[in-house]
């Protein structure tokens, strides 16, 4: 963790309140704030997130950081580097945790999750659809685009008068440097 953390209070009634620190967009709390979160003793929550990291559910290098933190110690200020845990292995003690709070924590991780795939979904159906039209309405503007530009070659057969005329008329007009005519057909008189 680096410096450039960011703290919000977190108060899910009345009872508690905590102060949780924001990085890398998520969330990280110490042993002490999940075991006032849960209401359980310290030596439970530890437990809980020794038996995550043994059972292999989380890994403990990508979920665990070290922060120096300043505490209060026999009325001096120490600094101690304080393990914080992301919320990973919170939400992964909400789940193991039986208590009152536990299951509340349980019931809101629930619904916000439900939440937000119902939200995730009905956004990618959007996106979905928009991208559908924004590639339709560039096939429209290809089209367009493809028909304003004056052509650049072209091959008449007997009958077609009146288009060679307009297409040499308009290449003549369009010309900038010179015109080079092919005149495919051969004359063995020669």
């Amino acid at each position: 963790m680096n410096a450039n953390n960011e703290i919000i209070l977190y108060q899910s009634d009345n009872a508690v309140q905590l102060e949780v620190m924001l990085e890398n967009e998520t969330v990280w709390l110490t042993l002490n704030q999940m075991s006032i979160l849960f209401e359980r003793d310290k030596s439970v929550i530890s437990r809980h997130i020794s038996n995550i990291f043994k059972e292999q559910e989380l890994d403990a290098s990508s979920t665990v950081a070290k922060n120096a933190t300043v505490q209060i110690e026999g009325g001096k200020n120490v600094i101690r580097q304080i393990e914080y845990y992301n919320l990973d292995v919170i939400i992964s003690v909400g789940y193991r945790i039986k208590s009152k709070r536990g299951t509340q924590f349980r019931i809101w991780a629930n619904k916000v999750l439900k939440d937000y795939l119902l939200k995730g979904y009905a956004v990618n159906q959007r996106i979905e659809n928009l991208e559908r039209r924004v590639s339709a309405t560039e096939d429209k503007i290809d089209f367009f685009v493809k028909t304003a530009l004056p052509p650049v070659q072209g091959i008449f057969y007997d009958g077609q008068i009146f288009d060679a005329y307009k297409f040499v008329a308009d290449l003549v007009k369009s010309a900038t440097k010179s015109i080079v005519l092919i005149d495919n057909y051969l004359d063995e008189s020669f």
